[in-house]
């Protein structure tokens, strides 16, 4: 912290932070807020044009990197000599997180102290069970880590980091859940329902608490959590970065039996309307767009005026014309419930969620146009997936593999969409917009890749193609297609590893998929493996072999799992 006082930090100053989930990242971020700065993360994985693009529009003075598991200060270094005294008000910025942007530009938002304080005391009032041990499962850069960092250590708690792509083996996962004691746990829904699938009851029994976050829960997520984790009590968490991470929660029970799963009750010092387009409430049961008032409300977006304007209105419910009453509109359509608790039912926009990030489709859009062979682009979610409609300049479109490496180039990896569609013509509705509605279902054909389609000989290569196919959707798989080149991801390749071993009645390491994501190879490398039964005595012997392995880790770097 002193070093970056001695380089003139101090309130209203914003500093970069780009490092893997780290004891690094935590006293990196901890000494920018000492230092009286804001933090503003940055993805390690994204484009170094994005992040460039971003640490401009932020007006970043300074970048903490991560070298071999330190804390570098970019452009340059000065020694510390004496502990500084932060100058920081209430009002100062504590960060500014930049979420994908509808005009095809990601936006700040501008988070302060108050805001910080008041989400992270919220939870000591909300809560009941206090944080023992919490896993940290959001990247830094994600608006929910911000309450797993500061509810633990402000509660002295241990924050337990798990290593880069730790969701790739949710037996490993789990292990270290039972291994660090973890009571605490804030993550997906999808990922919790894959742990209660692939993770025996024994590894999960020191849970207390589980918050699902981040997108909407499956109705039938808590019936199987209750049967698994009797003792382990679940809520379900609401809130825009805009709110500073949560503004409702919803506490499931057993007895839950509705079709959705509420996002509950405003959380302390915070209040929710559900209002029609005049700003006036909507009775119970009907749809309007949700408002958030209160102390989470964020400051505005960076260096964007007109948008602050647009989504932070006056309150007009408040008694005082104040800077503070404010509401936020989220875009968000809800309806309260009989029971005084809200439900969500989807955006007003084109925003989205997937897999829990906050995507705009106009970004993607304003991105894919730039192709030069690109003449039109539009984005959708199609069941759970981004797909992007297009037609072509010439008469050759570009391939499914150009456009993901032109998008890669300058887009994070969860923007880019799973299929490509060409269309002859973009259909128009009446007003010469976009008709979305009218646009084609994407269709089970195999995109248009730079290899040529080679079918499956081997009966190893047929199931392995069978099952891909069948979880990404497509009429065909070729041996030379990569699954992540097709559309899949991560916690998709989790459920088809389970299916997988089931066909095949081995085992196959989830750590093989990632490693050889072609058909051929993947089925190259197994011929060349002893086949190991898969069952319960090797489902026994893997997971000692594992907790074997975690433990003697722990033991010589119980430093490096725990702040």
């Amino acid at each position: 912290a002193h070093d970056l006082r001695r380089l003139g930090a101090g309130p209203e100053m914003l500093i970069g932070i780009r490092t893997e989930r780290s004891i690094a990242m935590i006293v990196g971020l901890l000494a920018i807020l000492k230092s009286g700065a804001a933090y503003v993360p940055l993805a390690p994985d994204s484009p170094s044009d994005r992040v460039e693009m971003i640490s401009r529009e932020a007006g970043t003075e300074l970048l903490l990197t991560d070298e071999h598991g330190s804390i570098r200060i970019d452009p340059c270094y000065v020694p510390a000599r004496k502990n500084p005294i932060a100058k920081t008000g209430a009002d100062n910025l504590a960060y500014v997180i930049y979420t994908s942007g509808s005009t095809g530009r990601p936006k700040g938002v501008e988070v302060t102290h108050r805001n910080l304080v008041h989400s992270t005391t919220a939870r000591f009032v909300y809560y009941d069970e206090p944080v023992r041990s919490f896993m940290l499962v959001s990247p830094f850069f994600f608006d929910s880590s911000v309450a797993g960092i500061f509810w633990t250590l402000c509660q002295g708690g241990k924050l337990v980091l798990p290593p880069k792509d730790f969701e790739r083996d949710f037996t490993a996962f789990a292990a270290l859940i039972e291994a660090e004691q973890v009571s605490h746990l804030l993550c997906l829904p999808a990922v919790h329902s894959l742990l209660l699938r692939q993770t025996s009851q024994h590894r999960l029994k020191t849970l207390r608490s589980v918050i699902l976050a981040g997108e909407p829960c499956p109705p039938e997520l808590p019936k199987r959590h209750f049967e698994m984790l009797p003792d382990a009590s679940l809520f379900n968490e609401y809130g825009p970065t805009e709110g500073t991470v949560w503004a409702t929660v919803h506490k499931c029970t057993p007895q839950d039996h509705a079709s959705t799963v509420p996002i509950g009750r405003p959380v302390p010092n915070v209040q929710t309307y559900v209002l029609d387009a005049h700003l006036q409430p909507v009775p119970v049961g009907v749809t309007g767009e949700l408002y958030i008032g209160g102390e989470g409300v964020a400051r505005g977006y960076r260096n964007n005026a007109a948008q602050t304007a647009e989504r932070f209105v006056p309150n007009p419910f408040a008694p005082h014309s104040t800077d503070a009453a404010r509401l936020y509109a989220t875009g968000d359509l809800a309806r309260y419930l009989p029971d005084g608790e809200l439900e969500f039912l989807g955006r007003r926009d084109q925003q989205v969620k997937v897999r829990g990030f906050r995507i705009e489709l106009g970004e993607i859009e304003a991105v894919l146009i730039a192709h030069p062979s690109v003449r039109e682009a539009v984005v959708v979610k199609h069941e759970g997936r981004l797909v992007a409609y297009l037609t072509a300049v010439g008469p050759i479109p570009p391939t499914t593999e150009e456009l993901r490496d032109f998008l890669r180039e300058r887009l994070p990896e969860y923007m880019l969409p799973a299929q490509f569609v060409l269309l002859d013509a973009v259909p128009l509705g009446a007003n010469g917009k976009v008709d979305r509605n009218a646009l084609p279902a994407p269709g089970a054909s195999r995109p248009a890749m730079r290899a040529s389609y080679a079918a499956p000989q081997t009966p190893l290569e047929q199931t392995i193609a069978e099952v891909w196919r069948e979880f990404l959707q497509l009429d065909t798989v070729g041996v030379n297609d990569s699954f992540f080149e097709l559309g899949g991801h991560s916690l998709l390749l989790v459920l088809v590893h389970e299916t997988l071993q089931e066909r095949l009645k081995r085992e196959v390491p989830v750590a093989d998929l990632f490693k050889f994501p072609t058909v051929r190879a993947l089925a190259q490398h197994l011929d060349q493996k002893p086949d190991q039964k898969h069952g319960p005595s090797a489902n026994r012997r893997r997971a000692g072999e594992r907790q074997a392995a975690l433990k003697a880790r722990r033991g010589a770097e119980s430093r490096g799992k725990e702040y």
